[in-house]
Formats: C-alpha cells, sequence, structure tokens
C-alpha cells in the first residue's frame, strides 16, 4: 500500500530556529568566519555543560576521536579495544594513529560493547579501550571504568551519540577520561558538522588545540612555534554559532526524544512486528538521549529483504536507514584478518538492524504511522 498522497517522513532532520539563522547571518556580515569568538563562546558553553571540564571543538567527530588517542599517547604496537557495531570512524581512527583495533563482541540486549568480552580481550599491548554509545545508551560506565583502573587503561569514549545522554544522573561528558562528541547534522545537536572533546586538564586542553592547527603555538604578536605534528581539524564560527543555538534547546530536544521513543514502545505493543520476533531497544528513559530507534528484524521468519522492507517503507512515505553494518565485514577489515564469525552478535546486529524515523519535529501520529507501517509490512510478509 502506498501513500503517495503524505507528505515523506525522513529517518532525521535537524531543528534549526530562526533566530539560529539569524545569527549565522550575523556572522556572516561581521567578516570572521573561521576560528573566533562564536567558538570560544560555543566551547565556554559546552564546558559549562560538561560541569566545567575543559573542551576544544573540532571539524568532525572523526577528529576528535583521532586526537583523543594522540593526546592518550595511544600509537604503534598498541591495541585499543573497541566494539564492531559502530559506524567505520570509531576503529579507522586507531589505524590511523599506528594503532591496532581489537574488537569485543556486543551484548545483543544492550546492543552496546559486551564489557565481559572487552575485559578477556586485554592484553599486555592494550592501551586504551574505546567504547561506543549505540543510539545514545551508555555502557554500564561504574563497570567500564572499574576495568580501565584495574588495567592501566584510558578510556576514549566514543559519545558521538550521546550528547544529552546521562548515567545515574551525570551527563555523558561530565566525568570520566577523554570523551568525544559529534555533531553532525544527524546527530542531537548539530553544528553542521563538527564534533567536541572533553580533556581533563588544562594541559591536555593546550595539546588539543596544537593537534587541530598544526602543531601551533602562537605567543604575543609575532611569536610563533610548532613542536606536535598537527593537522587541520578547527571549527568555523558559522558552524559553532549553529551550534549555540541548538544548545539552547538541548535539553527539550532529549525529553522530546524520549517520548517519541516511550510512542513508539506503545505503538508496538500487541502488534504483528514484536508478535513475529522485531527487536525493540532497551527502554532506557533515564539514562539513553534516544539519538535513535532502532528495530532488529526477525529475517527467518519474513519473505521479504531487509532492503526490500526498507524499500517498502519507502513507498509508504516512510525514511529508514541502517546503523551499521558490522565493521569487521568490511574489505579493509577482511584484508587485515578479521573474518565473518568472529562477533556473531554484531554480524546479526549489523545483517537485521533497521533505524526508524526520530527527530523533534515528529509528532506521535508520526510516530503511529510508522508502527502501522512496520506491522503492515510483517504482517504482509510473514513467512507461512
Amino acid at each position: 500500500m502506498t501513500q503517495s498522497n503524505v507528505a515523506f517522513l525522513p529517518f532525521v532532520k535537524p531543528e534549526i530556529d530562526e533566530e539560529t539563522i539569524q545569527g549565522v547571518a550575523e556572522v556572516l556580515r561581521s567578516g570572521w568566519i573561521t576560528t573566533g569568538p562564536q567558538n570560544q563562546a560555543f566551547e565556554a558553553a559546552l564546558s559549562a555543560f560538561c560541569g566545567g571540564r575543559p573542551v576544544r571543538t573540532f571539524n568532525s567527530g572523526t577528529a576528535t576521536l583521532e586526537i583523543g588517542l594522540r593526546i592518550a599517547g595511544v600509537g604503534a604496537g598498541d591495541e585499543v579495544i573497541t566494539t564492531p557495531a559502530s559506524w567505520v570512524a570509531t576503529s579507522n581512527v586507531i589505524y590511523e594513529v599506528g594503532a591496532t583495533p581489537v574488537f569485543a563482541d556486543i551484548d545483543p540486549v544492550t546492543r552496546n560493547i559486551d564489557l565481559d568480552k572487552l575485559e578477556a580481550a586485554i592484553t599486555p599491548r592494550t592501551k586504551a579501550i574505546m567504547p561506543v554509545y549505540l543510539a545514545g545508551m551508555p555502557v554500564d560506565m561504574d563497570r567500564l571504568y572499574a576495568i580501565a583502573r584495574q588495567h592501566g587503561l584510558r578510556v576514549i569514549e566514543d559519545a558521538a551519540q550521546a550528547f544529552g545522554a546521562t548515567w545515574n544522573g551525570k551527563r555523558i561528558g561530565a566525568f570520566g577520561d577523554l570523551v568525544s562528541f559529534s555533531f553532525h547534522p544527524n546527530k542531537n545537536l548539530t553544528s553542521i558538522e563538527g564534533g567536541a572533546l572533553v580533556l581533563n586538564d588544562d594541559a591536555e586542553a593546550l595539546l588539543a588545540q596544537k593537534y587541530r592547527l598544526q602543531g601551533i603555538t602562537r605567543t604575543g604578536f609575532d611569536g610563533m612555534d610548532c613542536d606536535v605534528l598537527g593537522g587541520k581539524y578547527n571549527l568555523t564560527d558559522v558552524a559553532a554559532r549553529v551550534g549555540l543555538g541548538q544548545l539552547k534547546h538541548i535539553e527539550r530536544f532529549t525529553a522530546q526524544r524520549r517520548a517519541l521513543a516511550r510512542a513508539y514502545f506503545a505503538g508496538f505493543e500487541g502488534g504483528a512486528a514484536v508478535g513475529l520476533g522485531v527487536g525493540l531497544p532497551v527502554a532506557d528513559f533515564a539514562n539513553s538521549n534516544w539519538h535513535m530507534f532502532q528495530i532488529t528484524l526477525p529475517i527467518e521468519k519474513l519473505t521479504i529483504s531487509r532492503a526490500d522492507f526498507m524499500a517498502q517503507l519507502k513507498e509508504r512515505g516512510i525514511g529508514s536507514g541502517v546503523h551499521y553494518p558490522a565493521i569487521h565485514l568490511f574489505t579493509l577489515y577482511r584484508e587485515r584478518g578479521f573474518k565473518a564469525g568472529m562477533f556473531p552478535h554484531a554480524e546479526r546486529f549489523g545483517a537485521t538492524t533497521v533505524t526508524l524515523p526520530l527527530f523533534t519535529q515528529m509528532t506521535n501520529d508520526d510516530v503511529a504511522r510508522v508502527c502501522r507501517a512496520v506491522n503492515e509490512i510483517c504482517a504482509q510478509y510473514a513467512l507461512g
């Protein structure tokens, strides 16, 4: 059943208010559009949000991960343990700094890295661990840091999807070691493109500044030196102004996402999808920021592939996504010795997950529409 007369519902859509749009125009008219006063204000606001910890902005969440690894001293010969259920940037940056990614399978319930398997993967070469908070759901932070302390490991939190999330009432970023956020357009807070790294002290903040702009330190009007090998990762003032405008609304954004997630659970309750075995995420409304709402398809019980399932959603005017294929099955990783069957939970999740629409401008009626469509497709294509 197609619904061509109904407006298309994308799986994500950023909400940017008119004040922010006008603010961007003012930045453009100011003549200072690259890193400057807006960036400084954004960093200060992010620092306040993260309990006063030092924060430095970058032009992407990928850059923040790489610089976090460098600040942690990770390099050639080191191993970093992470999850295969993430965007490929998570492990690519480990290779970028000369280290080796070591994967630990996921917990099929939380879909985050299994901390038992993480601890079992630690070797004398392990220098750091990089947990990913998939869809904005943190891992057990208490246990994570207990493992890190016991084994003397640095933690670079890939909190790309977790801005606004909490653990036991404390904001992600307000505690821990190095914390990386992404502000890509599909994130809960966007700066168009961008990211931020939460640091431990002023020395790390200074090193982050060096790494993001060719390793340069300036003193006075004409003093300049370069003592580390840096890159070009700075955030523009245009992007920072967008981020500042978004930050004003982050508490509302999070509350709305949690309400929409509740509506999804209510919409699926007792329906054909769940009855057939469609998997829902953990119903955490205290810690998760509900960056995404992901279901998993019981492919063995359907006469339709995931791609065709998503095509059926599109025919009904509903967008969807896949987040994420198991990293170790990509060609780059197979060429480095990874094989199918090594991390079965991540592989199954990567092969069956579908991300449904979830953004602040949605209504409960939109959610009900998506749930009806999923239930209809499951009922129509149920095996037998």
